[in-house]
């Protein structure tokens, strides 16, 4: 998945709401494509975690070795 720019987090609004509430999210992720879904996880990963371009790539080096 392409880095895509983070939306802006708008700090002035705030929602309070009851755990044990009906909520219309499940709905409303069921109507999403599982590439929507995959993209929206990927933002919140970046937003919590942050992203660094230089850590994309692997950690290791793997080298194949012939066994004789």
């Amino acid at each position: 998945m392409k880095n895509k720019k983070l939306p802006k987090l708008d700090k002035k609004t705030i929602t309070i709401s009851s755990l044990h509430e009906e909520s219309d999210e499940v709905a409303y992720w069921h109507s999403k494509t599982p590439q929507e879904r995959m993209e929206a996880i990927e933002v919140m990963r970046q937003i919590v975690y942050g992203y660094d371009p230089a850590t994309t790539r692997l950690q290791r080096v793997f080298e194949i070795v012939d066994l004789e």
